[in-house]
């Protein structure tokens, strides 16, 4: 299928779809200090062709098309009618993710590169995978730190038993937001250990936060254990107001232990030798090699390094989260069975 260029189109442009400033202000975020955009990521790379972008809100268009000179739409669907696409970002809220992305696989688009959480219920993202499945779309989904250096140095590095067999693991934010922000860490923690979480023991933060993104959103933190295969215990750390808690996922071995604080490593052996990895620079962020592998694959149809199936086991575990907390924190195995599977959580 290689091509000089793939063109691409984008749903939703507010900050990670469409690198707005005045979302990420919204949001207190910047765009600059983001680890790449949709946006960012399409117009970076050479053999990438944004075509066309769509929102429902009016001045989001306009500050596209003002950034970027490429054309918009009210409506996605339009827009994935009228358009030659080969990839398209679906970077709306979650709860409407199953919706477009079951269009777009329907419409035979080769590639949908999907925010997370990728849903927030556990049938609508399997139903996302349904649709790409039978129509021969890869679902790609912004769990962006799958393609950071550091991560997937971290999981070699631990699948060649330097650490040692896997005792324990921890990880904590200070943001709460189990769908939004803890989705990440979890799904970065099943990465750099190969592991997957077999049941969970969890507790909610009822401290009531207000959801950045509206009153329609309600993703509280929480606190809680992971069982995960082979007997690796992980606990997790991450209330609503905790603001000045960092990212930290810490894995700790019979030989040592590895430290993330965000995407830089510490590793301390059982010796006291002490090793860094500073975070990558060079101004390519993961969302920049995310597509440049889709580029990858879309040239050679070759398998990708990432299954959108990972990103559905991450949803299952957030909403085990929110079953044991239904239970008093009682241990719930996964995968999830009967009414369990209906929970929905609330992201943005």
């Amino acid at each position: 299928m290689t091509r000089e260029y793939y063109q691409a189109a984008i749903v939703g442009l507010g900050m990670i779809g469409g690198a707005d400033p005045v979302s990420a202000d919204a949001l207190g975020q910047r765009v600059e200090n983001m680890d790449g955009t949709h946006a960012g990521a399409y117009l970076k790379n050479p053999r990438i062709k944004l075509v066309a972008g769509s929102s429902r809100d009016a001045g989001r268009r306009q500050r596209f098309e003002a950034r970027t000179g490429v054309r918009t739409y009210l409506d996605w669907r339009e827009m994935i009618e009228r358009e030659s696409i080969d990839i398209v970002s679906v970077a709306s809220y979650s709860p409407v993710h199953s919706e477009i992305t079951t269009a777009c696989a329907s419409r035979g688009i080769p590639v949908i590169y999907c925010e997370k959480p990728l849903a927030t219920r556990l049938g609508d993202a399997e139903q996302m995978l349904e649709a790409c499945r039978r129509h021969n779309t890869l679902l790609v989904v912004n769990h962006q730190r799958r393609f950071d250096l550091n991560h997937r140095r971290l999981s070699t590095f631990l699948s060649e038993g330097q650490l040692g067999d896997l005792i324990t693991a921890h990880v904590q934010w200070g943001t709460g937001r189990l769908g939004n922000v803890g989705t990440h860490l979890l799904d970065a923690l099943s990465m750099i250990t190969g592991r997957r979480f077999e049941a969970v023991s969890g507790t909610l933060d009822r401290a009531g936060r207000p959801d950045c993104r509206g009153p329609d959103f309600r993703d509280p933190g929480g606190w809680g254990v992971l069982r995960m295969e082979r007997g690796l215990m992980a606990t997790v750390n991450a209330a609503d107001f905790a603001k000045g808690k960092p990212f930290h996922t810490q894995v700790v071995g019979t030989k040592g232990r590895a430290t993330m604080t965000d995407r830089s490593v510490t590793i301390e052996d059982s010796t006291g030798r002490v090793e860094h990895w500073p975070a990558e620079s060079g101004g390519i962020s993961s969302m920049d090699r995310a597509v440049t592998e889709i580029v990858g694959h879309l040239d050679q149809c070759s398998p990708f390094p990432c299954a959108p199936e990972d990103a559905v086991h991450i949803l299952e575990a957030i909403v085990g989260f929110h079953a044991s907390h239904r239970r008093n924190s009682a241990w719930i195995d996964l995968p999830l069975s009967g009414p369990d599977r209906e929970i929905e959580v609330l992201s943005g």
